[in-house]
């Protein structure tokens, strides 16, 4: 596959990683909680460092994933005992990230981690770290933590459908049916903390959130159905990652910013044209509505 191939695969399957499973977080209200996540995984990332003394990545994901569940804990925490849940999300994000911060700082200045990389990340260098396995090439190392990331994703999302789609609609129900909600939604976080760091080295924090919000907050817009809503937030994700990539080309911007920006401007169509939800469309049928009875009366 040529240099550019492998860019648009990697950005693809960021937005498909992403997008499926903050479809249940836009569901879920806790949109706010993909930010704090993407976040506060550095500080697993830092912490899986200063253990192992390597970069590998399966010191990564579970550094990661540790402080996934790690944040996710300690707002179900806050939130428990009376905290708001946009407060407790504000203050557990803000206390891990400069923790991590901290950490990076003091003992991670010989490593090629920092704080901007892991915020706006770099895909253009996704091509050249390769994994090689008895001196065969096999591609980039983070399309296959990408692709193992996705497959993970789709497995627990055909096992559990059933149960992430009535927890998402109503955790009250589905309480009611025995289903162990606060087991699904550690799992989620799990899901979440895992997809997170294997798109973190690659595209970025910033990236991250993109697809993990806005793809599926379009996709709200276009149907009801969930199964529906995780197939449409994925296919704009992978529009987002494909025309942002030519627009970066095009104008010699950052990449994954151009991506971010192509999902958002995505999202601005979406929520102006909406067959169903629409703000123009709206205006059309209220205005419509309104003449009609206008008529009526004369």
């Amino acid at each position: 596959m040529s240099y550019e191939g492998w860019i648009l695969l990697t950005g693809s399957l960021v937005g498909i990683s992403c997008s499926i499973i903050g479809c249940f977080l836009i569901l879920r209200k806790m949109a706010m909680l993909a930010d704090a996540i993407s976040h506060t995984v550095l500080l697993g990332i830092v912490a899986a460092f200063l253990i192992s003394q390597s970069l590998d990545g399966a010191a990564m994901f579970i550094g990661a994933l540790c402080a996934g569940l790690l944040t996710a804990f300690f707002v179900q925490l806050l939130s428990a005992k009376g905290v708001q849940s946009d407060a407790a999300i504000g203050v557990v994000f803000t206390f891990l990230f400069a923790v991590g911060v901290i950490l990076l700082t003091l003992y991670g200045g010989n490593v090629h981690l920092d704080v901007n990389h892991a915020l706006m990340g770099e895909i253009t260098f996704v091509p050249l770290d390769i994994v090689q396995i008895g001196g065969v090439t096999l591609g980039p190392k983070a399309v296959w933590m990408l692709g193992f990331a996705l497959v993970v994703n789709l497995l627990l999302i055909g096992l559990f459908y059933k149960e992430f789609k009535i927890t998402s609609f109503d955790p009250q129900m589905a309480m009611s049916l025995g289903i162990p909600v606060l087991l699904i939604h550690y799992l989620q976080m799990g899901m979440l903390s895992m997809t997170t760091v294997a798109s973190f080295d690659s595209v970025g924090a910033i990236l991250v959130v993109a697809m993990l919000i806005v793809p599926p907050a379009a996709a709200y817009l276009l149907t009801e159905k969930l199964s529906h809503m995780l197939v449409i937030s994925g296919l704009i994700g992978v529009l987002s990652a494909v025309s942002g990539y030519y627009a970066a080309v095009l104008m010699n911007i950052s990449i994954a910013g151009a991506m971010a920006s192509a999902a958002g401007v995505i999202f601005s169509l979406v929520f102006l044209f909406s067959p169903s939800q629409g703000y123009v469309i709206k205006l059309l049928v209220r205005r419509k509505s309104s003449q009609q009875l206008q008529e009526k009366r004369s």
